[in-house]
């Protein structure tokens, strides 16, 4: 999420950063304040942003580091008709009170001239100590040490605010609002942005690029999800309400103005005029578990359909293996993303057989980030974010990577679809017995 967030404000990670790549405290090289806190008013994984003034293994290189720190850089938070306080964060160990006292006493070498105040100072200055990541061997001297100014805090009340149980309309599987919302800054989706969800549900994930002042729109295949018809997910409620929609969801929020429609339509058989039109697709396709994977049928599955009934006005679909879902979805997002456009999705997988290999090309999209987010011991679920580097051809239309080389697509031939099979059978296998 940083990353992708750092490609969208400017700025990178310090070359430091690279040896202690598990510290849950990381240096950046941002070039401005008004860029940190362009940063830090879209994650929500990151907590605060610091002017890191001095950092050290021991308190000794902290302070030799601060003492070599600009003074004209420091000056202006440090004046006589100001006011500041210094807090403590130890990660990974408690400190008593007499210990911070002892701590912060030890930096009155810096020229500080304002007056404390604890309750509502100017200016906030934060000692952070790193005591590693292993709780049963917490060392008795912190690994690192840092000093600095803070400047903001990230959007962690979001997950709360946006919070899946305070929601007007919702379904079995509404995406929780963390996620969303790192999903949405892996898409990079910004003002005035389209984006697009073709397996778009209650809606869950329109509601964070919404947020974040991008035009949003849907299809999803299920008729009555679309229109908010039939029975209720949520507990002690049979049926859905009048105004149990998508329009709803972004109305609760404010952010209807935002939202264009959704359709009923098949994503396997878009109906989209051909051109590039969005700019990013953010999307969490069916597994076939908790909600089926489902597709229009053939022309011959319809006309047996119509021979058994001759007032059969809902159209017929038929299964939708999941290799076909991602490798459609793949070929749309390269046709109709624009250019440097993101698409992110989730893929399931099993963890004993799971290689990066398995995880879906095409010609016109490079792979940007594959994360990982474990359900259990051998399931998990990959965030995968691609970009559009390439423009789509007519001979990108059929194509997907095997061992390096773009290889023509053979439908339910194709070597994923043994192990997607095997993915969704483990995953539903596993939720049974977690019911059970």
């Amino acid at each position: 999420e940083i990353t992708s967030l750092l490609s969208l404000y400017g700025g990178q990670f310090s070359g430091e950063q690279e040896i202690r790549v598990n510290s849950p405290f990381w240096i950046l090289n941002i070039s401005s304040e008004e860029m940190a806190r362009g940063l830090m008013k879209r994650t929500v994984c990151a907590k605060s942003i610091f002017e890191l003034w001095g950092h050290g293994r021991s308190a000794g290189e902290l302070y030799a580091s601060l003492k070599n720190y600009p003074m004209d850089k420091m000056l202006p938070y440090l004046q006589s008709d100001s006011t500041y306080k210094v807090r403590i964060h130890t990660f990974n160990k408690t400190l008593t009170q007499a210990q911070k006292v002892q701590k912060i006493d030890a930096l009155e070498f810096l020229p500080f001239k304002g007056k404390v105040n604890l309750k509502d100072p100017e200016h906030v200055f934060w000692i952070l100590e790193d005591y590693g990541m292993d709780p049963n061997n917490v060392p008795e001297e912190p690994l690192h040490l840092y000093f600095g100014r803070w400047i903001a805090d990230g959007q962690r009340e979001l997950i709360e605010s946006y919070s899946v149980k305070k929601r007007h309309f919702i379904g079995n599987t509404s995406m929780d609002a963390c996620l969303s919302f790192i999903m949405a800054n892996h898409g990079r989706v910004k003002p005035n942005d389209l984006v697009y969800d073709p397996f778009v549900g209650t809606g869950g994930l329109l509601i964070s690029s919404a947020h974040f002042g991008a035009y949003v729109c849907g299809s999803d295949i299920d008729y009555n999800t679309i229109h908010g018809l039939g029975k209720a997910t949520r507990k002690n409620q049979k049926w859905r309400g009048p105004d149990e929609n998508i329009r709803a969801n972004l109305r609760q929020y404010g952010l209807e103005k935002y939202y264009l429609d959704a359709l009923v339509s098949d994503s396997s058989r878009p109906v989209w005029r051909k051109g590039m039109l969005f700019d990013a697709i953010i999307t969490d396709p069916p597994y076939g578990i908790r909600e089926a994977t489902r597709r229009t049928a053939s022309q011959k599955e319809i006309v047996k359909s119509a021979e058994r009934s001759t007032e059969n006005h809902i159209f017929v679909s038929s299964s939708y293996h999941l290799s076909d879902i991602f490798f459609d979805l793949l070929k749309f997002a390269a046709e109709y993303l624009v250019m440097g456009g993101r698409l992110v999705y989730w893929l399931p997988i099993y963890r004993p057989e799971y290689t990066e290999e398995i995880v879906p090309r095409h010609p016109c999209l490079k792979l940007i980030s594959n994360c990982e987010q474990m359900l259990s011991s051998h399931t998990s679920r990959r965030l995968i974010t691609m970009e559009k580097v390439n423009e789509f051809k007519d001979q990108d239309q059929n194509s997907y990577l095997l061992d390096g080389q773009y290889m023509p697509y053979r439908g339910h031939n194709s070597f994923r679809e043994k192990y997607f099979s095997g993915v969704t059978k483990r995953i539903a296998k596993e939720e049974k017995d977690n019911q059970k």
